[in-house]
Formats: structure tokens, sequence, C-alpha cells
């Protein structure tokens, strides 16, 4: 039997199509100047591809045409409230961990319109919003993310429930991931088994090494992309490298997250002091719940125009830290800093269990990093789990 190797933690993605890691051998190399084929050739399919790139200081997510465009020799320092820029001493072209954005804004838009109404001589004429269809690649996919596409998928896939909008952009998608290579001193993906390798949730995987990238298929999709390209079985020497490459950002994680009875452990100790204590320092600004790739609350408005002959449904992100999303009958439910943290963090890993049958939580920092004050969701838990219930 193989050595178990410690950079394969399975992502649970049931909903996804199941994997094949076939032809043999699964491990291919695709040289670093043939990156920008693959993306021609994803464009030539009718993709609009989606990858990192630098703006305003940050890497994020938006459409590229160009390796160049690309954050060459850029990587990205993180910890409790703080994000920084840096070169790096390579010219590695995903030599980063996350930023700001996440990839549920393409599958799970931040605004998107429904419904349009419209005052006719005939009265108010209903119709439902027509939807461009859009066929996006997704490249640069980390395991994290990969677990948090699959966490959407059981909240808007589900057998009861389907939400079409996200459907439909959900079976037009093609993922491209890239295996982690480094970690953030926020990342704790190894706590929530969802990283820091990919091991399924992917069309095609690659893993960057200085000369190209060991390439890994993982649906008949990917298989079809993969049919186009300059590929090459890797070799020995890649294969062990690329290995290496990935234990390096396995060794990196050093933040944890107990997760052992936690959801119990959490709805057991909803009175206790550091409740308080967190809602002291938290600013209600809900920078945590628009960064996670995983956190789905929304709102839906009306809105008129000025001569109210036309109303429009939309559907917007919002947050569980806003007074407003609490409101029922005439005031808010959640009035206070205190019951909003708390309801954020209990149903992110605990409640969440009980609804969609896992964590929320997938162990990528982002709240982490993002958060004005610094605040750490392992630390906080770790706080309140570490005391006798009450």
């Amino acid at each position: 039997m193989p050595a178990k190797d410690p950079t394969r933690c399975h992502v649970n993605a049931t909903e996804l199509p199941v994997i094949d890691h076939s032809p043999t051998p699964a491990q291919w190399f695709l040289p670093r100047q043939s990156l920008q084929t693959l993306l021609d050739q994803l464009q030539r399919l009718g993709y609009e591809v989606v990858g990192p790139r630098i703006d305003q200081a940050a890497i994020v997510y938006d459409q590229i045409e160009s390796v160049d465009e690309l954050p060459a020799g850029w990587t990205d320092l993180q910890s409790p409230g703080q994000y920084r820029l840096q070169p790096r001493a390579d010219d590695a072209l995903f030599g980063y961990v996350v930023g700001p954005h996440s990839w549920k804004k393409y599958l799970f838009p931040p605004l998107v319109n429904l419904m349009r109404s419209t005052k006719t001589t005939d009265g108010w004429q209903m119709q439902d919003e027509p939807q461009e269809p859009r066929r996006y690649a997704l490249l640069g996919v980390r395991a994290c993310e990969l677990a948090a596409i699959a966490i959407q998928d059981r909240v808007f896939l589900s057998e009861r429930y389907t939400d079409p909008l996200y459907q439909q952009r959900r079976h037009a998608l093609l993922i491209i991931a890239v295996n982690c290579t480094q970690a953030a001193s926020t990342c704790f993906c190894t706590s929530m088994q969802s990283g820091p390798r990919c091991t399924s949730g992917f069309d095609l995987a690659l893993t960057e090494l200085p000369t190209g990238f060991v390439v890994e298929i993982g649906s008949p999709g990917g298989q079809a992309v993969a049919d186009d390209l300059p590929l090459r079985p890797a070799t020995e020497q890649e294969r062990e490298s690329s290995s290496l490459a990935r234990k390096t950002a396995f060794d990196q994680i050093t933040r944890q997250l107990d997760t052992t009875n936690i959801r119990d452990k959490l709805m057991t100790r909803l009175e206790h002091p550091r409740w308080a204590d967190v809602a002291s320092r938290c600013l209600s600004c809900a920078n945590c719940t628009l960064v996670c790739p995983t956190c789905f609350c929304h709102s839906v408005d009306d809105v008129t125009d000025l001569t109210s002959d036309e109303v429009i449904r939309q559907r917007h992100w919002d947050s569980c830290f806003n007074m407003d999303f609490s409101y029922a009958n005439g005031g808010a439910v959640r009035d206070n800093v205190r019951s909003r943290y708390r309801q954020w963090l209990t149903h992110k890993l605990a409640s969440w269990i009980d609804q969609f049958g896992s964590s929320g939580c997938v162990g990528c920092g982002r709240c982490i990093t993002w958060c004005p004050v610094g605040i750490d969701l392992t630390e906080e838990v770790a706080a309140i789990c570490s005391e006798p219930s009450t």
C-alpha cells in the first residue's frame, strides 16, 4: 500500500461529477511557454477565462486573455487584519495564496435582476428577467475554493430546492485548479480537510514548477481541453518536484482549528462571556461575510424607476452582520453585535452541519485577513470551547 501523502486532503463534493483520474499516466507536463495555448484553447471553446490579476494592490479574480495579465513574480503577505503584496524571488505565475475575491461572484453574483414589471394600458405586465448565458473557465482555483464551490452546490443544487440561476452558471463552468505551493499565516485548510492539495471537483489541476506545470485531468471536459494541448507524460523528477512543492504549502500551515465535536461545543456555550468580548472588538462591517467563499445570505428588493411605471426585482448579497437582515415584525431579532457575531459563527461551524451535512468553513483564512480589527475565528473558537458549557 503506498505511503499516505499528507498533502491529499479530500473534499466532500457529492453533487459534483465523479472524478476520473485516467488516462494513465495520470500526470502530464505543460511547458510554461504553452500556458497561453491553454488560454487560447479555452477562448476558442467559447469560455470567458477568469483568473488572477493585480488590481488596487491586491490579487483579484477578473477576466483575462493573456498570460501577461497574471501576477508573475508577486506574492501576498497575510496576517490578521493585514494584506500586502511584495515581489517574489522568482517569476511564478501562481505564487500567491488567496485575495479578497472568491469565485462565488461568478456563480452567485452580488447583484442580479430576477423579474421586471411594466405598467401598460392593459395593467401590469410581469416577466422573468432574461439571463445572459455565461460560460466561465476559472483559472487558479485553490483546493479550499473547490471545497467552497462544493458547499455552495449543496446549498443551491439540493434535490428539494434548486436555484435555476446558479444551476445555469454551474453547469456551464470549467474549473482549472492550481495546487498551493505556499501558504499564508492565516490558512487553516488542513483543519477543515479541504486542502492544500486539489483532489476532486476540478476539470484540470496544475502544479507550478519553474519550467512549467504538472497537469492532472479530472473530468471528461478537462480531457477535451487537454486533447488539444502540447502535453507530454510528466517525468519522475517532475512528479517528485511537484509533490515537494505541494508539501511545502502543507508544512507552512501552522494555524489550527479543533473541529472535534465543534457543533455541540458551540451550541452549548451560547452564553459564554467571550461572545461579549469579541463583540466589543467587532465593527459589524460584514467584511468577513463578503470575502467568505461560502456565505450566501442575500435579500430581494423591488426597485422602481422615477415614474413608478417599471419595477425591477433584484437579488443582492446581504449579511447577517447587518441589523436589518434580521428585521421581522417591526424590529430586528438580532439588535446587537454580540448576537450577530454569534449567529454568524455558530451558523458557519455548527448549525450549517444540521442544514447541509458539512461545515460552512473551508479554512481559507479570508475572514481573518480582511477583518479590519484582526479578529481570528480560530482564536475565538478555541477560547469559547476550552471552558465548560454553560
